[in-house]
């Protein structure tokens, strides 16, 4: 081993032990709570994911059967988790969220995104964008290609909002002929964007954009859904339904009694996500886009 690598191997060493003191992995419990950070992501893939095979679990966070077997045995016991057979093969157990354990993860995923922020806010502007692009570096380098890649929904960046209108535009042009006009559209629905009472989300696969969409201000007790969209080499991930439920959640917590849509009959992905989190169609008329006819819709729900 020449000293070049040996001095590389130190520096590695370096920042693992420094890191791992930063987000408390050395800890008995994170966030102040009595669950480890590896019970936490069981917590996390199982919330993001609504149910689990256990078999999938343990491949995503490559642990041993053993060792996660002890910590569903844990969480089932402090009434987190509900083990049930899958109906296609009683050989497989699956595993959901209880309630309780949807409010558990809830408060660890909160003090987390709190804890960050304290993280962030000691740094300037430049110091933060400096770390973050830091981290998505060190990702993208070490995350080996999978079938499944790390996803993550996240507020807008610094380039994030002509991306939005760019694929808008682009992507349905190729998937359904619609034209400039929609671009337009779409492009004045992010002019109006007023981070003062809207918000947005956008999507990351890997480390590459994957998704958007937005929470805006439609009048004091409406909010309306907007520029849903998932990037065809991203769907199946879940992905746009995680971005609808930041959606809702951000509506509720903002004071928001009901929530609006507008859509097109041929988005069937996003009718499916919208009805899954419980829209209901309100009404719907016959229009043209680029000279295609289309099928307007109205959708909304209670919050």
């Amino acid at each position: 081993m020449n000293l070049l690598t040996e001095a590389r191997i130190s520096e590695v060493r370096a920042f693992n032990r420094f890191y791992t003191k930063v987000i408390g992995v050395l800890q008995s419990g994170m966030h102040d709570s009595p669950y480890s950070l590896t019970e936490g992501r069981v917590l996390y893939e199982v919330a993001h994911a609504d149910r689990l095979e256990t078999g999938e679990l343990r491949g995503l966070l490559d642990l041993d059967a053993g060792y996660l077997s002890r910590i569903l045995a844990r969480l089932d016991g402090d009434g987190l988790i509900i083990k049930e057979r899958s109906a296609t093969d009683a050989r497989k157990q699956l595993v959901r969220l209880s309630a309780a354990g949807a409010e558990a993860f809830a408060t660890l995923d909160r003090r987390s995104s709190e804890e960050v922020q304290r993280l962030l806010d000691r740094l300037p502007e430049d110091g933060q964008e400096r770390l973050v692009t830091g981290m998505r570096t060190i990702r993208s380098l070490l995350d080996a290609p999978a079938e499944r890649p790390q996803t993550l929904i996240r507020p807008p960046r610094a380039g994030d909002l002509s991306w939005v209108v760019q694929r808008h535009g682009a992507l349905y042009a190729e998937e359904y002929g619609w034209g400039m006009d929609f671009e337009r559209t779409v492009a004045r629905i992010v002019a109006d964007f007023d981070q003062a009472h809207d918000a947005c989300w956008i999507a990351e696969a890997g480390t590459a954009r994957a998704g958007s969409v937005f929470c805006v201000r439609r009048d004091d007790t409406t909010a309306q859904l907007r520029l849903l969209l998932v990037e065809p080499s991203a769907r199946g991930l879940g992905l746009g339904g995680r971005l609808v439920e930041e959606c809702l959640r951000h509506a509720k917590a903002e004071g928001y009694k009901r929530i609006v849509l507008w859509t097109r009959d041929s988005l069937v992905s996003a009718r499916r996500i919208y009805q899954a989190t419980g829209f209901e169609l309100d009404s719907q008329e016959q229009g043209v886009e680029n000279g295609v006819e289309v099928n307007e819709q109205m959708w909304s729900r209670d919050l």
